[in-house]
Formats: structure tokens, C-alpha cells, sequence
């Protein structure tokens, strides 16, 4: 039996509900596989990719329930998964106690925290699209305290003119999901005395 495989040279657009369309291929034959468009373009388009900033003053330890954040997001859909897929960070003002950033969080959040105070932005990385459907804070008190730490970033106690922290994005791809009455958040490996710092996380809403 003949398989015949078509394909066809340069780009082509399709619509939506298209089911068969042929191969890219290139000049000399060569099937094109590439991303053709940034990583998180296909979601972001959609309106599917989110972000939210927060200014935390002295971020507390992820074991600590109180204060937690930020941004502190909660998943209060029955049908969408968060997937985290980076955060975001600066600091503006350094810590006195030497500490690790990273990511916390954990189940069993049925309603808002408590405690919370309004995000400083948030949004749709498709300019003006709709908002999450995720909620996000500044900071808030979950009902269970995170059960995990994801560290990402380091503290220095050193001058801020000193130091050497020098990434401010980092890629966690999808590594973290956060189902439907679950919350992740941007914590401490311990309470940052002083630390005043720019936080952003990225996240993804899909159907569970």
C-alpha cells in the first residue's frame, strides 16, 4: 500500500476547524518543524495567559500562613487548573536576614483567605483581554500554610549597591499546577526582615 505525504512550501494560515491542512515544508523538501511563534503565544492569544505584580514588604516564611505573599493567587473555579509558568522578581530594598525566595502553597482553601490586601496589578498578557478567573492579592492568610518551597532566588544582607542578584525572570514552564480550591504564592525561606521587593507571577488558566 502507497502512503503519499503532501506538503507545501512556506507558511499557510489556517482557521479554526480545520482538521487536514499539508506539512511546512522547506525549499529543498525538508519538513519545518518549529515553534514559528513565541513559546506562550498560542495561550496568550487566547487570552489564556495572566500575570499579577506585587510589592511585598519583608515576605514571610512559606510554613507561615499569615501574611503569605505575593502575589498570592487562589483557584476558586470548579474547572480550571492555574499552571504557573514564571515569576518575576526586584528587589528595591534589601534584607537583614539571609533568606531564599521560591514557591509555596497547598489544597484545601474552599473559600477567599482572610486578610488580603488588593494586588498591585494584574491582568491578561493579551493587552486588554479579560481578566483571570483566578484570584489574586498582595498578600492574604490562607487556611492551611504552604506545604512545600520552591526555591527560585537568593537574599543578600549585602548593600543594595552590592549586590549580585542579577536575573529578575525565571522560567518555571508549567512545573507547578494549581487546581480548583488550592493556592500558590511567592514566599520566603524565612520572614525577609525589611526586604521590600517587586514580585510577579505568570500563570495559565485551562480546563481541568
Amino acid at each position: 500500500m502507497k502512503i503519499e505525504v503532501t506538503g507545501q512550501v512556506g507558511p499557510t494560515l489556517i482557521s479554526d476547524g480545520v482538521s487536514s491542512q499539508p506539512f511546512r515544508q522547506g525549499k529543498t523538501g525538508e519538513q519545518i518543524i518549529s515553534e514559528l511563534q513565541g513559546r506562550y503565544y498560542e495561550n496568550t492569544v487566547r487570552g489564556n495567559v495572566f500575570m499579577a505584580h506585587a510589592i511585598v514588604t519583608a515576605p514571610v516564611i512559606y510554613s507561615t500562613a499569615a501574611g503569605t505573599g505575593g502575589p498570592l493567587l487562589w483557584n476558586p473555579t470548579p474547572n480550571k487548573n492555574a499552571v504557573i509558568l514564571g515569576v518575576t522578581c526586584g528587589i528595591t530594598v534589601v534584607t537583614t536576614v539571609a533568606a531564599a525566595l521560591g514557591l509555596t502553597g497547598n489544597t484545601g482553601q474552599t473559600s477567599a483567605p482572610t486578610s488580603t490586601t488588593a494586588i498591585d496589578s494584574s491582568g491578561c498578557l493579551y493587552v486588554s483581554a479579560a481578566k483571570p478567573d483566578m484570584n489574586v492579592y498582595r498578600i492574604g492568610t490562607p487556611v492551611n500554610a504552604g506545604n512545600f518551597f520552591l526555591p527560585f532566588a537568593q537574599l543578600h544582607t549585602g548593600a543594595l549597591t552590592t549586590d549580585t542578584f542579577g536575573l529578575g525572570f525565571v522560567d518555571i514552564g508549567g512545573l507547578i499546577v494549581v487546581p480548583p480550591n488550592a493556592w500558590c504564592s511567592i514566599a520566603a525561606s524565612a520572614t525577609a526582615t525589611t526586604t521590600i521587593a517587586q514580585l510577579g507571577l505568570i500563570w495559565a488558566e485551562v480546563p481541568v
